[in-house]
This record gives structure tokens, sequence and C-alpha cells, in this order.
């Protein structure tokens, strides 16, 4: 559900699924990646103990 909002709301992650889809990943594919890509960041954010950051995230 988190994917989901963020490909609605977020820059970062509506961004990336975008990108996948206009490369031609099916739109459940790239979903699952946005959902990686999220679990990345939100780790990262935990063990760096950070807030967030959109120029990290889009790094990530």
């Amino acid at each position: 559900m988190a994917a989901l909002s963020g490909r609605t709301h977020n820059p970062v992650i509506r961004e990336f699924y975008d990108r996948l889809v206009a490369r031609g990943k099916p739109g459940k594919v790239a979903l699952v990646a946005c959902m990686r890509k999220l679990l990345t960041i939100l780790n990262a954010m935990l063990s760096n103990r950070t807030h967030w950051d959109p120029e990290t995230a889009a790094a990530a």
C-alpha cells in the first residue's frame, strides 16, 4: 500500500515507476520494484538515522 501511495504522491517513486513503465515493464513488475526501492530507502534512513531527503532517495 505504501508503494501505491508513493507512486501517486512521492515524486521520487513516481519518476522511478514511470521510467520503468516507459521501458516496457508491466505495471505489477514496476510496482514491486518500487516496493523494493522504498524498502531500501527506508532501511538506509534507519541505519543512518536520517530523515527523508529526496535527493538522497533519488540516488538510491
